[in-house]
C-alpha cells in the first residue's frame, strides 16, 4: 500500500469516534481528501460530503458512502467510589468488555481507564458460567471517590477501547473501528484517485463519510437526501468466514485477501451490480458474492430507498472478529476496493440505465 494512504488509514483508525462523536476522526478525513475534491462540506449531522465536478451538462450524480462512527460506551453514571458505569453505544459484546483497558473521551482530554472485573479467585462456579450484564460493569479511573471523578469526567462523555493498529503476517492488519473506517478509506482512496488521473468524470462525484450508522444509519439517511444522488455505492465490511469458529453457510464463503465483496439481493440495483462485475472482470480483481435477501443493515438500506429510490449496490470489505477491538482485514481487499469502484464509475454513462427495463 501507498506509504501516505497507509498513514492516513493509521491515524482514521486512532481517531476516537463512538456515534455521535465522530468529528476527530471526520477530521482527519477531511484533511486528507481536501486537495482532491472541488467542493468539502460538513452539514449539521457531521456528515462530510467530497466533491469531484463530472464534465457535461446534468451529468448523474453518484455517491460513494462509508461510516465513520465505531461502536463504543458512554458514561451514564459516577458512582460514591469514583466508579464510572456506562452504556453501549452500538453492538458492544458484553463477553468482551471486562478487563480491558479504556480511554474516557473528557473535554480535557482523553483519560485512560479500566473496565474491572471480579478475579476469577472470587467466583463460584455459577458466576465462571455467566456473563456480566454492561449494566453491571464499570470503570476505573484511579480516582479515590465520586468528587474527584467528578472533577475529571462527565456523565455523557464517550468511551472508546485501547487498541492499537498492528500489522499481521503479510498484508494483514488490526485495530478497533475497521467497521467502517475501512469504508471510509476507500471512499478517500476513490476521491484521490479520480484526482490523480486528471481526467474528467461523467458523473458527479459525491464522496461521503457519514455519521450514526451503528444507531440506526442516521447520517447514510440524512446524507443522501442532501446529495439526492441517482446512483449510490455504499462501502462496508462483512463477515469474513474464513476464521475457525464462523458457519460458511450463514454468510457463504467469504475470505481475507480474495478480493473486495458484492452482495446480491432486493437492496441491490441488478444492473448496478452486473457492472461492478463486469468491471471487476475486465480489470482482472478478484471479488467475492454474498446473498442478501433483504434489507442490508448498512447505509445501502436507507439509500435505496431515499426520496423516489436510488441504484444502489453495496461492495464489501471482508473483516475478521467484527465489533471487538482487534478486528482484521487484507489491505489489498481496501486497494482493490476503490480500484474497482474507480474504473466503474468511468463505465457510467445516464442514471437511465439503472431503470428495470
Amino acid at each position: 500500500m501507498r506509504k501516505e494512504s497507509l498513514k492516513f488509514l493509521e491515524k482514521l483508525l486512532d481517531a476516537p469516534s463512538p456515534s455521535g462523536y465522530e468529528q476527530p476522526a471526520q477530521r482527519v478525513f477531511r484533511e486528507y481528501v481536501a486537495s482532491f475534491c472541488d467542493e468539502l462540506t460538513t452539514d449539521v449531522m457531521g456528515n462530510v460530503f467530497g466533491r469531484i465536478c463530472g464534465k457535461g451538462k446534468n451529468p448523474p450524480r453518484v455517491m460513494i458512502v462509508g461510516h465513520t462512527d465505531e461502536i463504543g460506551l458512554q458514561v451514564k453514571y459516577i458512582d460514591d467510589k469514583g466508579f464510572l458505569y456506562f452504556a453501549a453505544v452500538g453492538g458492544v459484546d458484553a463477553h468482551l468488555t471486562p478487563g480491558k483497558r479504556v480511554n474516557v473521551h473528557t473535554s480535557n482530554g482523553p483519560l485512560a481507564g479500566v473496565i474491572g472485573k471480579k478475579p476469577i479467585h472470587l467466583m463460584d462456579n455459577k458466576d465462571r458460567e455467566t456473563v456480566v450484564k454492561l449494566e453491571s460493569q464499570y470503570i476505573d479511573i484511579g480516582a479515590k471517590d465520586k468528587k474527584e471523578a467528578e472533577k475529571l469526567v462527565r456523565v455523557g462523555d464517550a468511551v472508546t477501547f485501547g487498541s492499537e493498529f498492528i500489522r499481521l503476517h503479510g498484508d494483514r492488519v488490526a485495530s478497533r473501528g475497521f467497521d467502517d473506517k475501512a469504508g471510509c478509506f476507500v471512499v478517500a482512496e476513490v476521491l484521490r484517485l479520480v484526482a490523480a488521473s486528471g481526467k474528467k468524470l461523467t458523473v458527479d462525484l459525491y464522496g461521503v463519510s457519514s455519521v450514526q450508522e451503528e444507531i440506526g444509519l442516521r447520517g447514510g439517511t440524512t446524507s443522501c437526501y442532501t446529495v439526492n444522488p441517482d446512483v449510490g455505492i455504499c462501502v462496508e465490511v462483512d463477515f469474513a468466514t474464513d476464521q475457525p469458529d464462523v458457519e460458511k453457510k450463514h454468510n457463504g464463503e467469504v475470505a481475507l485477501g480474495k478480493g473486495p465483496i458484492l452482495a446480491r439481493g432486493a437492496n441491490i440495483n441488478p444492473h448496478l451490480f452486473e457492472l461492478l462485475s463486469k468491471t471487476a472482470s475486465s480489470e482482472k480483481i478478484a471479488i467475492q458474492h454474498t446473498a442478501t435477501p433483504r434489507a442490508t443493515g448498512t447505509d445501502a438500506n436507507v439509500m435505496q430507498i431515499s426520496r423516489g429510490g436510488v441504484a444502489t449496490a453495496l461492495v464489501k470489505i471482508p473483516l475478521r472478529y467484527m465489533h471487538t477491538p482487534v478486528e482484521t482485514v487484507s489491505l489489498a481487499d481496501l486497494e482493490d476496493a476503490a480500484r474497482l469502484i474507480v474504473a466503474a464509475l468511468g463505465r457510467i454513462a445516464s442514471k437511465d440505465e439503472f431503470v428495470p427495463k
